[in-house]
């Protein structure tokens, strides 16, 4: 016998009191029969009507939207985005909080999962509960850092550019993005007819002028020719491979960060907050010390930049080994690192590279993986390989929490951990976690 299709809530309202906020940008409410809600477009200690947009009887837990705020908290504002709310585009969690209420939701999110996961205090992490704003970001309520320097735009079946909603392939379409870095917007995107293409990515680098736009056609679409605002090079996914191919203009932008210049060619992984780099570089330096002579890993390399760091700072008798798995990325890290000659680059998956390279010991390791994690192998791999002080550098604070753990299994503990608001107005936090060995002084 076939079960009983279950019953779909979606739509079902609840008033209800909420609850602390989860990781993924909502908060925990429950109905008064106990089921438990996530509802976004709300603040702890709300009273709203939650009308639900995932769900059936029966479910573990249901997804819904705050569409009524009976009771507001005070750390609510009007949010400043148009297209931000119920239904609407799901690029930002945050739009209806104080600047600062955003960054003590986020130290909460971590500060459960560190409990939850690694069975730490933030005292324990040597955290102290703080999520610090980037530089210049500190702005009044209202208004909105334009930290954006990537955005992907979705196409609606009329050409025109806009965002996804939240869980939903639906397209908001928008006429201006509020958190675009400058370099973005005035690209002017979202004017253009993009018909044919199934999105549009604008990467505005912050180290320089460079402009690029990387087209998705749909099926058997012809490409536009792209006449924007400004100077760009273009590129395209393609339709067979899913690799990105020039169609005019340099393959690549130029940032900057350390004093450095590094080549990011076809979409390569940079981060997205202009001040991001140099941030999370001085973080990491500041927390491993380096000294001449040591020997140090750079795990999830991208395209060199905590390696050129370090080859900075380890001198000419030290050395450092990176590992990237993205082809074009191991690319720019061999030719933006390629006046060292201390610092090597190997391609292919931490996890099957790195016991291949017959290292058994190192004085530093970096690492800064996929939202992921790392993983227990990998972890307790790295574990075995004496190093003085490890970097861990994460923007999704359970896979840090996981993690930890079983850094934690293998011996080392947290030294210090800081965590950055480098994603205003969105649920995601940047966190640089420095650990040492466990027996360290004893």
């Amino acid at each position: 016998m076939q079960a009983e299709p279950k019953t779909s809530l979606v739509g079902t309202e609840y008033e209800v009191e909420v609850g602390p906020v989860a990781h993924g940008g909502h908060c925990i409410a429950r109905t008064a029969e106990g089921q438990v809600l996530f509802v976004r477009h709300t603040l702890p200690g709300e009273r709203v009507v939650a009308r639900v947009t995932e769900g059936e009887e029966g479910a573990r837990f249901l997804r819904a939207d705050a569409v009524q705020i009976l009771e507001a908290s005070k750390d609510r504002v009007e949010a400043p985005c148009p297209y931000a709310g119920p239904g609407r585009c799901g690029g930002c969690d945050w739009q209806h909080a104080k600047p600062g209420a955003q960054r003590r939701l986020k130290g909460e999110v971590i500060a459960e999962q560190l409990q939850r996961l690694a069975g730490l205090t933030p005292e324990e992490a040597g955290w102290d509960g703080t999520v610090m704003p980037a530089e210049g970001d500190k702005l009044p309520a209202g208004e909105v850092p334009q930290w954006r320097t990537r955005v992907q735009y979705a196409v609606t079946p009329e050409g025109r550019a806009g965002l996804r909603r939240h869980r939903s392939h639906e397209v908001e379409p928008v006429e201006h993005c509020m958190i675009a870095a400058e370099g973005v917007s005035e690209l002017g995107i979202e004017e253009r007819d993009w018909t044919g293409m199934e999105s549009v990515e604008a990467i505005a680098a912050s180290g320089s002028q460079d402009r690029q736009v990387i087209l998705t056609p749909k099926p058997g679409a012809r490409l536009p020719i792209v006449e924007l605002d400004k100077p760009v090079s273009v590129m395209r996914v393609g339709e067979k491979d899913g690799g990105v191919h020039r169609v005019h203009g340099r393959p690549f932008v130029r940032e900057r960060a350390d004093d450095r210049t590094y080549r990011v060619g076809s979409g390569g992984f940079w981060q997205v907050h202009p001040k991001a780099a140099d941030t999370l570089m001085k973080a990491v330096m500041q927390g491993l010390l380096p000294r001449k002579g040591d020997t140090a890993l750079d795990l999830y390399c991208g395209v060199g930049l905590f390696a050129g760091a370090l080859a900075d700072r380890v001198g000419e008798k030290g050395a450092v080994l990176g590992i990237e798995s993205g082809k074009r990325a191991v690319e720019d890290a061999r030719h933006n690192l390629a006046s060292f000659d201390r610092v090597r680059v190997e391609q292919g998956k931490v996890e099957a590279v790195l016991p291949r390279t017959g290292i058994t010991d190192v004085d530093l390791i970096v690492l800064d993986p996929p939202r992921a994690g790392a993983g227990k192998k990998t972890v307790a791999h790295l574990t075995t390989l004496g190093a003085r002080r490890i970097a861990y550098v994460a923007c999704d604070p359970a896979a840090l929490a996981r993690d930890i753990a079983y850094f934690k299994d293998g011996g080392y503990k947290v030294r210090t951990l800081r965590a950055f608001d480098l994603f205003p107005m969105t649920h995601h936090v940047e966190c640089v976690a420095i650990l040492e060995p466990a027996d360290k002084g004893r």
